[in-house]
């Protein structure tokens, strides 16, 4: 694991609201930094242990690059429903239709199965063909639930300039998604104040 991976892999860790909703992970798996974008999800590799990590699919899944590029417009469609949402404005029918879609795309029903000797039990029915619909199902319901649940008011995007990402607000006071950010912030405020003290000790 590269410095990185490693730096923002401990930031998410923290992000209030990530461990909780999946949906918030998977909107909060693109980032920036002075490097530029990383992508959590930037290789079929990547998103299937991302997907594993999260029990969203069985070891036994591979994930190929259309199913990566599904997983890519659910996660923008989730991220528009998000803003949104945070800044009152409207979202696309598209953004709603893309996560309606895939609360759709997996069977929902429990189907009979009859096994000696246990005997008749329902368990969903979801084969190795519909992993990946099976996995978008889960985290649209997750996202459709903290959009109209009671954490629905506690759903903001991180104060720090440049951040990407979103958390839930555990606190009124919380204005950024990690320690990190917060510390980023007043840095810079605190540089900002300095910078204005020697420019009106010389003007």
């Amino acid at each position: 694991m590269d410095t990185m991976r490693g730096m923002k892999e401990n930031a998410h860790a923290i992000a209030p609201g990530a461990a909780e909703h999946q949906s918030l992970a998977l909107v909060n798996s693109v980032s920036a930094s002075a490097r530029g974008l990383h992508d959590d999800l930037d290789s079929p590799e990547a998103a299937r242990a991302w997907l594993l990590a999260r029990d969203l699919i069985g070891p036994d899944i591979v994930i190929r690059e259309y199913c990566r590029k599904r997983i890519i417009a659910l996660r923008e469609d989730l991220r528009e429903l998000f803003i949104a949402h945070t800044g009152g404005s409207t979202p696309s029918p598209e953004a709603v239709e893309g996560l309606n879609r895939a609360l759709t795309s997996a069977p929902g029903a429990l189907l009979l199965r009859f096994d000696p000797p246990a005997g008749f039990t329902r368990s969903a029915d979801h084969p190795v063909t519909q992993a990946v619909e099976h996995a978008m199902a889960l985290l649209a319901e997750d996202a459709a639930a903290l959009l109209t649940g009671r954490e629905a008011s506690m759903l903001a995007s991180c104060g720090a300039e440049g951040c990407l990402w979103f958390c839930l607000r555990t606190h009124a006071r919380r204005q950024w998604c990690s320690t990190r950010c917060g510390d980023r912030v007043r840095a810079a405020r605190a540089y900002a104040r300095r910078r204005a003290q020697r420019e009106g000790q010389t003007g």
